[in-house]
């Protein structure tokens, strides 16, 4: 009987502590700023980083937009994620282009051609690429070796664009403060796909994108935000 007390206690102790850890997590993402983090539509994103400019997959951008890019990152070749038009909107006599080498080859100035599974480092920002592929779908072969990055910026946040991708195996162990996931389903995983995911890995926030042009709606959005576990922001679009 004192062992079943014992017992009893201590499993509340633990049961305690783990959601009093799970509260204070969701409560700190909740105060978690978003406003460095800039969404144009589709998978377009802009992020500030201590004075410098980061673009990935720049598409439709604001005819109006006066801020030029440091660094631009493309997870690949389809015409909402490569577009050689905006990229001269935003792009400076020393702007670094980070692209797979099948878009890398296309690119004029200072290019840097990367595939799955490398690091590197930007100055003060930290680079991993993550695989980004489709799993029942052909849209994204695993094959052309396009990508996903996970940026740790000079603060120490790290953030994740997942680009075009299904819920893959690789993003199973996967620990970053912020995660982009496309929800708009058909060409990527759907919003339903993107939380289970999500729910998996557990980032400290989950943005998210690839919806409300091609495919996917608000409406996908907001379902994602219902299943997910983790706190999540909508973005407004900018225009």
């Amino acid at each position: 009987m004192k062992k079943l007390i014992v017992f009893s206690i201590i499993f509340l102790l633990i049961s305690s502590i783990s959601y009093s850890q799970k509260k204070e997590k969701k409560e700190s993402a909740k105060k978690m700023n978003t406003d460095f983090i800039h969404w144009y539509g589709q998978s377009a994103i802009r992020i500030e980083d201590g004075g410098k400019q980061i673009f990935i997959d720049p598409f439709k951008l604001p005819s109006s937009i006066e801020v030029k890019a440091d660094y631009i990152f493309i997870t690949h070749g389809h015409m909402d994620h490569y577009s050689p038009d905006d990229i001269e909107k935003i792009k400076k006599d020393n702007t670094v282009i980070i692209a797979p080498l099948d878009i890398a080859e296309k690119i004029k100035g200072e290019v840097i051609s990367v595939k799955p599974d490398t690091s590197f480092n930007l100055n003060k920002i930290k680079v991993n690429t993550i695989p980004a592929y489709n799993l029942n779908k052909n849209f994204h072969p695993k094959s052309n070796n396009w990508v996903g990055y996970i940026i740790l910026l000079s603060n120490g946040l790290s953030i994740y664009h997942t680009g075009d991708t299904d819920a893959i195996p690789e993003m199973k162990n996967i620990k970053v403060d912020i995660a982009f996931l496309p929800i708009g389903g058909k060409y990527t995983m759907t919003a339903e796909e993107a939380a289970d995911i999500v729910n998996i890995f557990q980032p400290k926030l989950a943005i998210p994108m690839h919806y409300g042009s091609i495919v996917g709606s608000q409406k996908d959005a907001e379902n994602f935000k219902k299943l997910c576990k983790v706190p999540v922001v909508i973005k407004m679009q900018e225009k």
